[in-house]
This record gives structure tokens, sequence and C-alpha cells, in this order.
């Protein structure tokens, strides 16, 4: 393979653009974007990723230094962002029932540096992220990924053509699956731990000797870890149920960013 020197800025520019929206799923994207992994390695990464699949894509003739270059590049950064944000809500939703299990429990109060997020997560959450993150390996979710991504580009070619508001409504409509699938998740344990609550209310006011205080911490405690040990075998089939409902909404996504 040999190129002239006048056609290096359309090479250049034929792999930039791949790169600047892969980079940005990397960012945004579970897995990808944990920060065990260092800056060089996901560098590496995407760049491999785009020389791959760089070969099938269309020439554009976007000129890296210029005003319609800087367009297209918010506009690569934006697609990608919203790819990985969509699969991170799979990850949002666990964690959400896993909050909401921990508050039922009274295991709130329990939290663990996290070192993906950087931030403090109660301990059921800590636990129902970890294998969720197993699970989303084990079912090939990051392939399933790659292959959105590779996809995405026949999808939404790189152009100066802007793209469509209807895809970040339909974004921000996504979101909402968080709490109605988060809630579904810990479902099972809340109305659990919800009618030990009522029953230990009722005894409260009939028998008002009894110290709802001593007996209702290690009752719900107790009851709430087996209830989560019962559950945890129905989360790989829910998990899966996840993936594909969140992968179908991202496939809605990127058809709406075409105009």
């Amino acid at each position: 393979m040999s190129y002239s020197l006048d056609a290096l800025p359309l090479l250049v520019s034929h792999y930039f653009w791949p790169l600047m929206r892969i980079l940005a799923l990397f960012s945004t994207a579970p897995v990808f974007n944990d920060k065990a992994i260092g800056v060089r390695v996901k560098v590496g990464l995407a760049a491999l990723i785009t020389f791959l699949i760089g070969h099938n894509l269309p020439d554009n003739s976007v000129p890296l230094f210029s005003i319609m270059g800087l367009w297209v590049g918010c506009q690569q950064m934006l697609i990608g962002a919203a790819m990985g944000l969509t699969i991170q809500m799979i990850f949002v939703a666990v964690r959400y029932a896993g909050e909401i299990i921990g508050l039922q429990m009274g295991l709130s109060f329990a939290t663990f540096f996290d070192p993906s997020g950087g931030e403090n997560m109660p301990v059921i959450a800590r636990i129902l992220n970890l294998l969720s993150i197993l699970l989303f390996l084990l079912f090939n979710g990051h392939l399933l990924m790659l292959n959105v991504l590779a996809e995405s580009f026949q999808l939404i070619p790189i152009s100066t053509a802007p793209l469509s508001r209807d895809a970040f409504f339909a974004l921000a409509q996504t979101a909402g699956l968080i709490f109605q699938c988060g809630v579904g998740l810990g479902l099972p344990v809340i109305t659990l731990l919800l009618a030990i609550n009522l029953t230990l209310g009722l005894l409260n006011r009939l028998t008002p000797q009894l110290s709802i205080f001593v007996v209702g911490f290690p009752l719900t405690l107790t009851a709430g870890m087996l209830a989560l040990l019962l559950s945890v075998n129905h989360l790989s089939p829910y998990f899966s149920y996840l993936m594909e409902r969140f992968f179908s909404r991202l496939s809605q996504i990127l058809l709406l960013f075409t105009p």
C-alpha cells in the first residue's frame, strides 16, 4: 500500500472521525470506562478497532482543521456518548434495585468505594453491580456493543448533516426505564420486607412492651438476606431481558439520529 503526500490529509480524516466516536463510546460505556483500565490501553484499543473497521467505511472529505471539522467532531462525540450511556443504563437499573433493597434492609449506611465509578455505593448495590458485570461479559455484551458500534457507521455515516433531535428525546425517555426495571428487579424483596415492617408495626400497637428496634433490625436483615439469596437465581434471566430491551432501544435511537 502506497499513498501520496497529497492524500495524507484525506487518509487521516478517514480514520480520525471514527476514532472520535469510538473514544466517546469507551468513555461512557460499561466495562470499557472502568478506571482500572489505563488511558493508553483505551486509546490503543480504540485505534485498533478504528483500523479494523476503517476499510469498510465510506470516504469522507471533512477537513480536520476547520469549522465543519469541529462540527463533525462534536457530532461523533455525541453519538458515541449516547450509545455508551444507553448501555450504561442497564447497570444503573441494577444498582438502583440494590439501593432500594439495601434501604429496606437497613444496610443503606454500609457503603463501599466503587473503583469503576469513583464514588461510594451501598453494599447490596455493589454486590449486584459486580454480578451484572460478570453476566454482561458472560452474555458477550461487550461484543454486541462493538457490533452495534460497527453498524452505527452504516446507519449514521460521517457527514456534516445535522442530527435529529428525536434521538435525544428517545434517550431521555429510555432513562425512565431505569426506575421501572430497577423496581421490577427488587420488587420481590421489597414486598417481603414491606410485609415484615407492616407486621412489626401491628405488633408494636398490640404489644407496646415489645421493643421493635431490638427485634425489627435483625429480623428484616435476616429475611432480606434470605430473599436476596433466592432472588439471585433469577438475576441471570432478568439481566438477559434488560440487555435485550436496552439494546433494542439503542437500535431505535440510532435510527432516529438520521434526519
